[in-house]
């Protein structure tokens, strides 16, 4: 199959990340929930063997849950390191760092899903296309505490950098807020994702709003 034959692309707006860690003690079911129902554009499904006690079966039947819930809603749902699991529940995507499973492989077992690739310089970005990644992460544009072995803060730069020397799709993350978020925007990033900012919120229905308001106003 070629890469511009059935495959989806990356849509333009909020890439909301699951992570029970900062979920305020919600499952991600729930958040997964609220989300979709307040019209993210993609969700993620994000956890991490040292972030919780939950074992691998337990992770496929809670990313069988969300899948119902994402597909019902017509939101693209993405699974981050599992390829397994992404391929058994029906994903729409597989989601890869700089130190998992390559995209060229990931593409022999996947060749119909979208696939994205963390990159945090314009060298790792110019490896992703040539690996065949659909879209990929820019970031972290700011410094953030969601992942233990995240590296520094690439900056604006590096963002800036993406939306003059690349073509493909591509989600800005990393420390975004409601206060930095317009820069972002300004700079070019069409697909932006927020973790804390969103699952961290009592009323996720309300900051979500919130943060699309500041996305509409940035593009004015």
């Amino acid at each position: 199959m070629t890469k511009d034959c059935q495959r989806l692309t990356l849509p333009e707006g909020i890439y909301g990340i699951l992570g029970e860690k900062f979920s305020l003690g919600r499952s991600n079911s729930e958040v997964a929930r609220q989300m979709v129902d307040n019209g993210i554009a993609v969700l993620q499904y994000r956890e991490k063997l040292t972030d919780n006690r939950k074992s691998v079966l337990e992770m496929y039947r809670e990313c069988e849950e969300i899948r119902r819930i994402t597909a019902d809603a017509g939101v693209m749902f993405i699974i981050n390191d599992y390829a397994d699991i992404a391929l058994m529940v029906g994903a729409d995507g597989i989601h890869q760092g700089q130190d998992d499973l390559p995209i060229r492989q990931v593409r022999k077992i996947a060749p119909d899903m979208i696939l994205g690739c963390s990159t945090h310089s314009p060298d790792q970005a110019k490896q992703a296309v040539l690996d065949g990644a659909d879209y990929i992460g820019v970031g972290p544009i700011f410094t953030t505490q969601t992942k233990d072995d995240v590296c520094d803060a690439v900056g604006l730069e590096y963002l800036e950098y993406i939306v003059h020397n690349q073509t493909i799709p591509f989600v800005a993350i990393g420390g975004i807020k409601r206060n930095n978020i317009a820069q972002v925007v300004q700079r070019g990033a069409k697909t932006v994702c927020l973790v804390t900012e969103i699952i961290g919120a009592e009323d996720i229905g309300r900051r979500i709003a919130e943060i699309r308001k500041i996305m509409e106003q940035s593009t004015a």
